[in-house]
Order: structure tokens, then sequence, then C-alpha cells
């Protein structure tokens, strides 16, 4: 039932994509603010065309000229990928409200926005669950050397000497597995890999030791998880700070034979440190979604070092994300006609009081 709100004929832009679709956004809205918004629709090209920076913003798709012939008169955009640029939020001559359906606004002038007294709004959490289990498969598939045997064996290879004791897979139960970050990714990782039989160390020092031990997992600190792990998968923000968070010095600090999975941000790790680590044979394996750039270069090192399972940063990839991304956007959008306070602001000096 849709939610009763008190405005009418708000100018909306609806500018999804082909994962979060102009479907899922318009049947999410119509389910929370009824016939309220007065709807512009548009259609990036994303993912079939890759995102990348569109003037100073990062992760954007299409580009400002498309944006500034769709924003005359708009009060609200709900969007995944459209590039909210400073000259596209000047050009802004109605927009009251942002609403990004992903973890981060990272497509948005931030600073533009508040300027203008407008809140961005994002969709955080969205690819939580889908991200986690996929962390999972990549663990598994490092651990297990699924993609390898997959690969060979299309090609006619029988890979039996997997069987050999030298050349064997490990498995998670009783080992040591270092999370570093626990947000809502990590703390899923966190609660499967218990499940597992796995001891889940984490390192984050934003988080709480009951938060944690709550999932059956205990805190320490990143020098005191280090040489207990036996595999280390990476969920942190990528910040300043937390930049190559995991460097040569940290591979060294590893157990001999330990996995590197990152599913995160690939600026969280220095790539050139592991693939000497795996060239040396100090790391075993490693599994990756993400890198630094995106995508590799097709003369990247990492193709030519052995034991790395890749992945096209697809670990949020599943139908349920773009689903949740659209209700939580669509959420947001009803609170605001309803004159309520917005719950998701990456800007809250823009709410003004």
């Amino acid at each position: 039932m849709a939610t009763t709100v008190s405005r009418r004929d708000v100018a909306t832009l609806v500018a999804g994509d082909n994962f979060v679709t102009n479907g899922l956004l318009l049947a999410a809205l119509r389910e929370e603010c009824g016939d309220a918004l007065a709807i512009r629709e548009h259609t990036f090209d994303w993912p079939n065309v890759p995102f990348g920076p569109v003037a100073e913003v990062k992760e954007a798709s299409g580009s400002e000229e498309e944006m500034l012939r769709l924003i005359h008169g708009i009060e609200v955009v709900v969007s995944e990928m459209a590039p909210m640029t400073r000259r596209v939020i000047e050009a802004a001559d109605a927009l009251k409200l942002i609403v990004i359906c992903r973890g981060g606004p990272v497509n948005v002038n931030i600073e533009a926005a508040t300027e203008r007294g407008i809140p961005v709004c994002f969709s955080p959490a969205r690819n939580a669950t889908a991200t986690a289990e996929y962390t999972i498969g990549l663990l598994l598939a490092a651990m297990r050397r699924l993609a390898e045997g997959h690969k060979d064996l299309k090609q006619g290879v029988w890979r039996g000497d997997f069987y050999a004791y030298s050349d064997a897979g490990s498995e998670l139960e009783g080992k040591t597995v270092g999370l570093v970050g626990f947000g809502a990714v990590g703390s899923r990782v966190a609660k499967v890999l218990h499940a597992f039989g796995a001891e889940v160390l984490v390192a984050d020092p934003y988080v709480k030791p009951e938060q944690v031990e709550a999932v059956g997992g205990k805190t320490c600190t990143l020098d005191e998880l280090l040489p207990r792990a036996n595999a280390i998968s990476l969920h942190a923000r990528l910040t300043p700070e937390t930049h190559h968070i995991i460097g040569r010095e940290e591979i060294a600090k590893l157990p001999t034979g330990a996995v590197l999975i990152n599913s995160a941000r690939g600026g969280l790790l220095d790539y050139d440190a592991v693939c000497d680590a795996l060239d040396s044979g100090h790391l075993r394996a490693a599994a990756f979604d993400v890198y630094d750039p995106e995508p590799p270069a097709p003369d990247s090192r990492l193709f030519r070092t052995p034991n790395i399972t890749f992945s096209p940063h697809i670990a949020g990839a599943s139908r349920e994300t773009a689903e949740r991304a659209a209700v939580i956007a669509a959420q947001e959008v009803a609170r605001y006609l309803r004159g309520e306070r917005l719950m998701n602001v990456s800007n809250p000096s823009a709410l003004g009081g």
C-alpha cells in the first residue's frame, strides 16, 4: 500500500541503468509514494558501458551534457550513476533532494550540494549480503583451486595432481581467518566463517568487542591478527588512512601459505607486494574482485602471477541488491514528501537546524 503523502506532482528525475533499472525504481516509488511524483525518466548505459570519472566526480555514467538537458525544473533526483557534478548541481534550478542508490554517493559533488542546501542520500548496506556471500565464494575458490581446475578441465587437462598432498587445497574448518574491517559486509562474512568452524579475528578500531563476539569472533589489532591468519579478507572503507593498509610489511607478517582475499576496494592493497609474495611462495593463493586501477591493464603483472582467482568487480551484483537499493531510495523520497527527517544523509549539514 502506498504511503500517504502531503505533496503532489513533485518533479522527479528517475535515472536508472541496466542494474538498478527504471522499472525497479518506479515500482518502489509507486509503492512508497503513490502518485505524488511527476516522473521524468532516463536510462544510463552502465554496466554495458563501464563507469568512470565525469568531471570531478568518480564512478559515474553518462555525461554532464545529458544531465544538463534533464535537470531543469527537477526537484528530486533518484539515480545510481548520474554524474551530479558541480556544473550539474549549479544548473539545477529547482533541485531539493538527491537520492543515490548505492552504498556511497561517489558520483555526487557533495560540497556543491551542501552549498546549495541539498541533502544527498545513499543506500547503505544494499549489497552487504551479496558481497559477503561472494567473498566466501572467493575464499573457497582460492583455498580449493576451483577456478584453476575448471579452466584446465575445459582445456582437456584432468588435474588429478591436485590430490597430491603438496598441491591439495585446505579446509576452512579449524583455520584462523582475519578480517580487516567489520562493517555490514565484514560482520556477515564473520557469521558465515564461524558456521564453517573457522576462528575469526577482526581488526577494526571502530568496532566494539561485543559486536564481534556476537557472531563468534574476537577483536584484535592488525599487528596481532597478521601472524595468526591462515587467510585474510579485506572489508574496510577506502580512506587516506586505509590506502594500502595491507602492503609489503603486512604481507611479510602473514604465515607462509596464507591466502588473501579482496572484495572491498582495490586501493586497500599493494598488488605489487602481493605478486611478489605469490611468486616467492610466501602466499599460497589470492582471490580478487577489485583492483587498482579498474580494470587492470591487459599486460598487468597480476595476470602473469600464479594462484590468483580473478573476478570483475561483481561481488555486489545480485538481483536482490538492485531491488533493495530501489526500495531504500524510494523510502527516502517518501520521507522527504512527508516532511520527515531523512535517514541516510551523507551531508547532514545541508538539512539545517
